[in-house]
């Protein structure tokens, strides 16, 4: 079936560790089979897209950008009054020797410092805290993720970054693969979405934290579906989601340790002969219902 608009279909979970990221992979793969697709990883603070789709290594392009600000102190210009110290509430300045110095693993760029040093010593300058990677991968689809480099700032504004370079690219449908979580990396994986799949676990944990998100989505006024993976772990909570989620509910997939040892060699569950295999192609034609 054709889709006629680009669509932007979110995979997010609100707990970590639930197979967000093994339902993206085989997403892409699947959708991939009808439409035009571009799949992104927007968990830029722990990006594992490309693992489960084997596409870790042989990117074509890196690019390195800038979405927050670190104070810089001029010490020619400092006088060591001690102001900005006084009032970091990150506590990323020191006085070394009368002189104001930064820590840039601290500093959140707030630009208090800026704004009270009696001698203008400080300024804000842009830093690069991340970078996104882009490929084709073997199935011919652009993947393009996104990474907030260790100690930086700004993840939320990293997603808006990967996203925007995403949409240089032709597709009918955007598989976003989002963090866990309610956050800001979250609401801009959200953002200026038309679809959104949430899986969860039958854990009072991952109930808990699917509440959660489901907050968020439904502030932004997203249509959603509800997925268990691991149901038969705990069938007793699973009956108990998948009444909670009513219509919302479109499917579930079984534990099955096998899928640790496939990721382990980095292949792909829709290479795989695993029974997961078949319950997600279920969930995609459902899914596919849903967003044309």
């Amino acid at each position: 079936m054709a889709i006629n608009k680009k669509l932007k279909l979110v995979i997010a979970s609100g707990k970590g560790g639930v197979g967000k990221s093994m339902l993206t992979s085989s997403l892409a793969i699947l959708f991939n089979q009808q439409h035009q697709v571009v799949a992104v990883d927007c968990d830029v603070d722990a990006p594992n897209l490309a693992i489960w789709l084997n596409e870790a290594t042989n990117w074509q392009k890196i690019k390195k950008i800038s979405t927050s600000e670190k104070a810089i102190v001029n010490s020619k210009k400092c006088i060591g009054c001690g102001s900005c110290v006084q009032n970091c509430q990150f506590q990323a300045i020191k006085l070394i020797k009368n002189k104001a110095h930064v820590n840039p693993f601290t500093c959140e760029g707030c630009g208090l410092c800026e704004i009270i040093c009696p001698v203008q010593a400080i300024s804000l300058k842009p830093v690069k805290n991340g970078e996104i990677k882009i490929k084709k991968t073997k199935d011919n689809f652009n993947l393009i993720s996104g990474q907030l480099y260790p100690g930086e700032t700004g993840s939320g504004k990293v997603v808006d970054q990967v996203k925007k370079e995403a949409d240089n690219y032709d597709y009918q449908i955007m598989i976003i693969d989002s963090s866990p979580g309610t956050g800001c990396p979250v609401i801009a994986s959200l953002k200026d979405t038309n679809y959104v799949a949430l899986i969860t676990e039958p854990t009072p944990s991952g109930f808990s934290d699917l509440k959660r998100v489901l907050q968020v989505v439904n502030y932004f006024k997203i249509p959603y579906g509800i997925i268990i993976n691991k149901w038969d772990i705990n069938k007793i909570l699973s009956a108990k989601i998948k009444k909670w989620a009513g219509q919302k509910f479109i499917g579930q997939i079984s534990y099955q340790p096998a899928i640790f040892q496939a990721i382990a060699n980095f292949k792909p569950i829709m290479t795989t002969n695993l029974n997961t295999k078949k319950e997600i192609e279920n969930i995609f034609k459902i899914l596919n219902k849903k967003i044309n």
